[in-house]
């Protein structure tokens, strides 16, 4: 498999001594997404020959629910617990004009 210069489309090649330094190496463990999904978009539907199936991405990243609850309790530390009753009633209001 090489990536195309022109378009950075994916296409399956033979390999050649003239093309060898061009074969894309992946790395499931890299931090960009882009060579996996590209590798996933490659498919072959009528042989399924040229079909790359495995692992296409393998990155140790927080899941999303745990930054955002590191960041509620980065918050509350920083101002506080706060007081909802209190912002509802509270003077520091403003108004959209249309």
């Amino acid at each position: 498999v090489v990536r195309d210069a022109a378009t950075g489309d994916l296409r399956v090649v033979d390999v050649t001594p003239q093309n060898e330094a061009d074969i894309l190496v992946h790395d499931a463990h890299n931090a960009s997404p882009t060579t996996a999904f590209a590798l996933s978009r490659l498919a072959d539907p009528d042989t399924l020959h040229h079909t790359p199936i495995g692992v296409f991405r393998s990155a140790d990243r927080p899941v999303y629910d745990t930054l955002m609850s590191d960041q509620l309790d980065e918050a509350v530390e920083r101002q506080g617990e706060g007081d909802l009753s209190a912002l509802l009633t509270g003077n520091d209001t403003w108004t959209v004009a249309g």
